[in-house]
């Protein structure tokens, strides 16, 4: 068997099906807040799902940022030795 063609088998028995996309997508409506409060969320497209998750990831990671900037700063105003410090320091490295 060639190279080409096993790699063809290979991506298409690892291809997604439709159903499984449509239940991923459920997934994300009910996971999304922006979308789970739209009293029609079933109605809003896949790509507006996937738009929308992709804004909340962001502004998760945006949120995680700005929270490790806080406790950064907050280290530098405490005893270093105290247990508070070792708590912070802990949550800024996981």
């Amino acid at each position: 068997m060639s190279s080409s063609r096993r790699s063809r088998q290979t991506s298409s028995s690892s291809r997604i099906s439709d159903d499984q996309i449509t239940d991923l997508i459920s997934k994300l409506r009910q996971s999304i807040p922006e979308i789970r409060q739209n009293r029609r969320s079933n109605t809003v497209s896949a790509s507006k799902v996937l738009q929308e998750t992709c804004n909340y990831i962001r502004n998760l990671n945006k949120e995680a940022d700005d929270l490790s900037d806080r406790l950064s700063q907050l280290l530098e105003t405490i005893d270093p030795n105290s247990p508070q410090a070792a708590i912070i320091r802990s949550l800024i490295n996981e």
